[in-house]
């Protein structure tokens, strides 16, 4: 699967917003490979997999279309609840637009802190409509805002992340020793988090270059907005992706089991077992499409501001909406 990264805007310089936020930032790179494991999928049986999915209908859009102009979306959002419900915060959504008539994957960002209207509330930040209204106010204020038709969702806890990583046996990056001190920052967290010894999965720091990261310190290495912005973040979180990707096939063959369990019992989803069925049928086509990445907003179209007392980005959302158009749609 060939992998383009999209830069479109007015080539302005991007605002750094340096700020300490929660552990549940790194969901991002979680998300994109859990879309990219249906095209692997196609190997095991499909009910099988469905089975470990916990399904929970959406009564206002159980009679919406899937797929429209030939694009099937689903909205991935990450949070921090480590049960199977929609408590916690959506920190990271990502709008997965499959299209048959480009033969494209586009995986898009949507970042938090963009200034959005919420139906039926004041005006917010993006992730405000989720800890609102769950994943159906969220997608519908995506529709809202960005005029694109979601009507299906994965939400996705942070566990999903490290069982990933540690099902395909870890991942070899090539990682900064400034890297390697946030990492065991994070860790820190982690470990709270998790109940974990003090210390547990620690790099040396005096590490860098090439080193192998297990489940914990990938998640770690995906969280670390200290060093550049959140789009900074993301292409982290992008390297974390292609490593994964790459090693899911042979994970699937020797290891399906830990992979499937770790993974797919930590995703809640509208899906429907036939719709979910059809992505897997669609899975070796969609492995020969093109993969674009790309993050809203675009760059050159926000500005940083603050409004009833919050940082938020004010974005200029007719250029967003047109990229949206014309990357995803074709037109």
């Amino acid at each position: 699967m060939k992998i383009k990264n999209e830069e479109k805007g007015t080539g302005k310089k991007k605002h750094k917003r340096k700020k300490w936020h929660p552990f549940v930032k790194g969901f991002l790179g979680c998300m994109l490979v859990l879309i990219l494991l249906l095209g692997v999928g196609v190997f095991l049986a499909g009910g099988m997999l469905y089975g470990k999915l916990d399904y929970q209908e959406v009564d206002s859009l159980s009679d919406e279309p899937f797929k429209e102009e030939g694009v099937k979306n689903i909205l991935l959002i990450g949070n921090d609840s480590r049960t199977d419900d929609e408590s916690g915060r959506s920190d990271a959504m990502i709008l997965v637009s499959i299209s048959s008539k480009t033969n494209s994957i586009h995986l898009t960002s949507f970042l938090r802190d963009m200034y959005v209207d919420i139906p039926g509330h004041d005006g917010n930040r993006l992730n405000a409509a989720y800890a609102y209204g769950g994943p159906e106010l969220l997608m519908e204020t995506l529709e809202e805002n960005f005029d694109i038709q979601v009507n299906r969702y994965m939400l996705v806890n942070f566990q999903a992340f490290a069982n990933l990583i540690d099902a395909v046996g870890g991942i070899d990056l090539d990682v900064t020793n400034e890297e390697v001190q946030y990492i065991n920052g994070y860790l820190v967290e982690y470990n709270q988090l998790e109940g974990r010894p003090e210390g547990t999965d620690y790099l040396d720091t005096s590490l860098s270059g090439n080193i192998h990261l297990n489940g914990p310190q990938a998640l770690a290495y995906c969280r670390n907005r200290y060093i550049g912005t959140d789009f900074a973040r993301t292409e982290r979180q992008r390297k974390v992706i292609a490593a994964a990707v790459k090693k899911a096939p042979l994970a699937l063959a020797t290891n399906g089991s830990e992979l499937i369990d770790g993974v797919m019992s930590n995703i809640t989803t509208n899906l429907t077992s036939s719709e979910f069925s059809g992505l897997l049928l669609q899975a070796p086509a969609m492995m020969t499409y093109e993969m674009v990445q790309g993050s809203i907003p675009l760059e050159g179209t926000y500005s940083n501001a603050t409004i009833r007392g919050m940082a938020v980005l004010e974005v200029d959302f007719e250029a967003n909406k047109e990229y949206i158009q014309t990357e995803i749609y074709g037109k």
